[in-house]
């Protein structure tokens, strides 16, 4: 159980953890508290600096970076700084490595998640549970030079909001790169510009990992990153004024193994996309409203991809030229599967947020179940809506039609949004 405890030499407040023991791991939504929630006293600052370390199968790197930074960090902020190990359950061990490592280092503390996936949440737990009214973030890897921090940490003191390490001002560059790679990066980087120019148009590196920002600027911003790119979302969502960019080389790894794979531009891209809908014109209304309209568009996309796998299983069951079975036998197959279709896709896409804190398979089930439930009341209300529109205000049956489906559609998102993709059961 952690402790509150004040040190006379410099008068912040520290953590006394007992050794070996792991932070709790924050549940709900990815959003960071004020200070004031974590003291319970607005005057109290905890920390100075809080450093997340993500880890998966670093064993070979976590006790030299662990070990590096303690002593810069020592030099510069002795007592009042933290270094906060997330790791996501690494079968290397990193985990057991790094609460082995707390009682020499005491300014370590070491978070184990177990049900949660991923870099960039792994980033945001850390600064969930961190006390420190600097935030950051640096690879385990060592592919971030450590000594780069002590001058992103003198920029924030200079009074920037915002300090990141770039690989593209001056003293900064790749060691190794191939030129695809070096191609891929560039291009991700012109992408990005062309979609969300208001953000990554203001630091030279939108794509590093490696940076600090003042609390303040992400307190209460609820951030919901895709993949590795987390700087965008600090940008993109939190209120952030002046920026510095400090140059450092990005080096080739010695021990472990990449994890850069095609997986990573593929989230890039879904990322931008996302953060361009929800920050955009379409965000704020949204925002103002009070209606998730970037869900909801991705709903009605896979309502349109259900409509096309019911006619296609329509046709291959009753279609005289295939299997030539009865057409009400038929249309109940072709909506059953079109069900089955969209509820796949919205649990991997429209809310994965939600899924991914609830990956049983008895969980999914329930949410199944409650998505078929909610379709078929939305199919009567359908032909409910159908038939008043027809009957007592439009007399057009294609026209009552249409306004049948969107009220259906509505209904069907929003019952689902609030029962069957919500978090009740976590660990």
């Amino acid at each position: 159980m952690a402790t509150c405890a004040v040190s006379p030499q410099n008068g912040f407040y520290m953590n006394s953890i007992q050794p070996n023991s792991f932070l709790s791991v924050p549940t709900g939504p990815l959003q960071i508290s004020d200070l004031s929630s974590v003291t319970g006293n607005a005057d109290n600052v905890l920390t100075l600096f809080s450093l997340v370390i993500p880890t998966y199968n670093e064993a070979a790197n976590i006790q030299k970076i662990i070990s590096v930074l303690s002593s810069l960090l020592d030099e510069t902020i002795p007592g009042k700084y933290e270094l906060i190990v997330v790791d996501d359950d690494s079968p290397d061990g990193t985990w057991k490595i790094a609460q082995s490592l707390m009682v020499k280092y005491p300014q370590l503390r070491v978070m184990r998640r177990q049900d949660e996936r991923g870099l960039s949440s792994a980033v945001i737990r850390g600064w969930q549970a961190a006390t420190g009214d600097v935030l950051g973030v640096i690879d385990a890897d060592l592919q971030h030079p450590p000594h780069v921090l002590l001058q992103l940490l003198q920029a924030i003191q200079q009074g920037a909001d915002l300090a990141v390490a770039s690989r593209h001002v001056e003293g900064g560059g790749v060691s190794s790169w191939s030129f695809m790679r070096r191609f891929l990066s560039r291009g991700a980087q012109l992408l990005g510009l062309i979609l969300l120019p208001g953000v990554l148009g203001r630091v030279s590196d939108p794509m590093s990992g490696y940076f600090l920002v003042r609390r303040r600027c992400v307190v209460g911003k609820i951030l919901n990153p895709v993949g590795y790119k987390i700087l965008l979302e600090v940008i993109g969502r939190g209120i952030v004024g002046k920026i510095a960019e400090v140059g450092y080389v990005f080096c080739e790894r010695k021990e472990g193994e990449s994890k850069v794979t095609w997986k990573q531009y593929v989230d890039y891209i879904h990322h931008l996309i996302r953060l361009r809908l929800s920050t955009g014109f379409l965000g704020q209304f949204s925002q103002r409203i009070g209606f998730p309209i970037g869900r909801f568009v991705r709903f009605g996309l896979v309502g349109f991809s259900g409509v096309f796998v019911d006619m296609v299983v329509l046709y291959l069951l009753s279609d005289p030229t295939t299997l030539s079975l009865p057409l009400t036998r038929s249309k109940i197959i072709a909506g059953e599967v079109a069900i089955l279709n969209n509820f796949l896709w919205n649990d991997i896409w429209t809310f994965a947020d939600v899924s991914r804190a609830q990956l049983q398979g008895s969980q999914r089930l329930k949410r199944f179940l409650k998505f078929n439930m909610i379709c078929l009341a939305g199919l009567v209300l359908n032909v409910l809506v159908l038939n008043l529109v027809f009957n007592f205000v439009i007399p057009n049956r294609y026209v009552a039609n249409l306004i049948a489906i969107a009220i259906a559609t509505v209904w069907n998102f929003w019952v689902n949004l609030k029962l069957s993709w919500r978090v009740t059961q976590v660990k």
